[in-house]
Formats: structure tokens, sequence, C-alpha cells
């Protein structure tokens, strides 16, 4: 079942294309497992393991939207080279709509090489590139929101598209009686007029807590999600890392979720994959609790596998998993941020 607090009739709803439309951050990601140092000079360091994967705020949530039975629509930029050819050939393996993908000739693809620690920590090196030069044009704004979730994953990396142009999309999403959710790329105050431009029009906005303070400079979780339910989202979802999930509804709704023990082994996209498996919980009729929590398991079991994606198989795994998988206490292990 779905429902939202949109003026659009349950019939009206059920006639959308797709599920869930993931808009923004798409990367190509090479990964080792497990890094330990640099050698010097022109030394070799022998590793375990080593994976491809689309990554991002968008690409992360987009396949796994699409693994847990959402019909998705991608939405990004990409160059027109080899890595772009890649992430194209991967997204289209999901049956995921990709006619909004676009290709940027001279512009490379966001490419990361991630190296992961045997803590699952992975410090990485990233080229920015199509992400920052992407637009959605007004022109293909009734298409890309031709959806019954809305999700903006990113906001701070797309150069083109951060401040009016997101606006203006989140706009017209909510007027088209999407859900909209936002995700953003944010290390400073410096990013959060590019957040303020959007909360407005934001039913759920999902950083992590770390993203959280870097905006606001408070450390306070309440205070923080008031500090955005101000700017005028509906909604904060902290990722809290070994502390789990916090949600903060201007309804008066509070409450935390917490992590799930796992054995680490990657913490990239732990974040990107708690979006998807949000957007599943909202399509599938849970409660704010069933959802944070199904979103959670999502995210842990995400970090058992090398890359983002990798733990992810199915909606029935996730909800295995949450059936028998034990939870943690704050400041223990083992946990996906």
């Amino acid at each position: 079942m779905f429902t939202h607090s949109s003026d659009k009739t349950r019939e009206e709803i059920n006639k959308v294309s797709c599920d869930y439309t993931s808009v923004g951050f798409y990367t190509f990601d090479c990964l080792g497992w497990p890094f330990s140092v640099v050698p010097p000079g022109g030394g070799t360091v022998l590793l375990d393991e080593v994976a491809l994967a689309v990554s991002g705020a968008a690409g992360t949530s987009a396949i796994v939207g699409a693994k847990l039975g959402l019909t998705t629509r991608a939405v990004g930029g990409i160059g027109a080279d080899m890595m772009g050819d890649w992430v194209q050939q991967r997204i289209a393996a999901f049956g995921i709509d990709q006619t909004d993908l676009r290709r940027y000739p001279g512009v490379p693809t966001s490419s990361s090489i991630v190296l992961t620690r045997a803590d699952g920590s992975r410090p990485a090196l990233h080229v920015k590139g199509a992400t920052g030069a992407f637009v959605v044009e007004p022109e293909r704004f009734d298409a890309v929101t031709d959806t019954k979730i809305f999700h903006l994953g990113g906001v701070g990396l797309m150069d083109a598209m951060d401040g009016a142009r997101n606006a203006a999309l989140m706009e017209h999403a909510k007027a088209r009686g999407c859900i909209t959710t936002v995700d953003v790329f944010a290390g400073s105050q410096d990013d959060l007029p590019d957040v303020k431009a959007v909360l407005p029009h934001t039913d759920y906005f999902i950083p992590s807590i770390e993203e959280a303070e870097a905006l606001t400079g408070l450390k306070d979780r309440a205070e923080i999600a008031r500090f955005f339910l101000d700017l005028g989202a509906q909604c904060c979802v902290f990722t809290l890392g070994a502390e789990g999930a916090y949600y903060h509804h201007r309804n008066g709704t509070v409450f935390e979720v917490p992590a799930f023990r796992i054995d680490l082994k990657c913490t990239c996209g732990c974040g990107d994959v708690f979006n998807a498996g949000f957007a599943a919980g909202l399509i599938r009729g849970m409660t704010p609790e069933e959802t944070v929590r199904f979103a959670q398991a999502c995210s842990a079991l995400n970090a058992t596998g090398l890359g983002s994606q990798a733990g992810i198989v199915d909606f029935d795994q996730v909800q295995a998993f949450m059936s028998t998988a034990a939870t943690l206490t704050a400041g223990t292990e083992n946990v996906a941020r």
C-alpha cells in the first residue's frame, strides 16, 4: 500500500510510470580491500579483492531501489568514456530507466578509487566529473517527476543544478504529488545555501549526522532537526553509524532505531543504500518505525560486501535479516555508517 499527503487520488498515484526516481550523483567506483598502507616509491601491496560499483548518492540508491523491487528511473550525468559505458551497462542490468542519464562529451564520468581498510573505513580519491555538469532542463521536469518517490541525492556536488535549478525541480516534484527525499554531500556550512534551496520542497531530509552537524554547527540532534524543519523540511532522518538512525518529524514523532550487528567489510554507500531502503518502506506502506528499521537493515547488509550494493540481494533477504540479526548498543563496533 502507498499513501502520502498530496492532492493526488489513489488512482492517479497508481498511474505514474515508476516507483522511484533517483536524481543527482552517479559515480564509477573501483575498490580494493583490505588496504593498510601506501607502498613507498613504485612498490606494490597485495589485496585480497578488487571490485567495481556504480556508486554515489543517486547511483547507489537507484540500483538498490531496483533490487528491492521498485520500478526505478536514473537521472544524472556521466561522461562519454569507458567508465560511463560501464555505468550504463551496470544500471541497465537492473532494468532501470536511464532515458535521463545523459552522456556529456569532454567531461569525465565522476569516478573514485576507494581503498577500504580492514575496519571498513575507506579513504577515496575522486574525480568530480559529470556530476557537476549535468542539467535537467525544464522541458524534462514532467518526465522525471512522473514517479511516486522523487529522490535528490548529492546536493552540494551538482554544480550546474545546485541552487535555483534544484529548487525549481523539487518544487515541480511536489506540485506533481511526489514524496520527496533529499541527501547531501556536505562538508561545511558553505554548502548550506544549496541545501536551503531545496528544503521547502522536501518531505524527508536524510543526511548523515556528520553532514548535519557540519551544515549547522550544532551537536544536539533535536536542535539540528529543528534547524532544518525551520527551513522547510517536513521530517529529518539522520544516519548515526554505531547508534543507528534518528527520526524527527514536524508532527512531533521522534524516535531512534539501533544499528544491526554485522561482519563489517566496507561502509561505502551505506547512507545511500539507507535512502533506497527508506523509499521501499514508504512504497510498502510501512509505519515510520518499520520504514527506518528496514532502511537500517539495508544499510547494514550493504556493509557486509565490498562496494555499494554488494551486500543487498532483494527485499526478502532484507526481511529475513531483520528477523534474525542482533542489534548493537552505542559505541560497539561492526556497524554500517
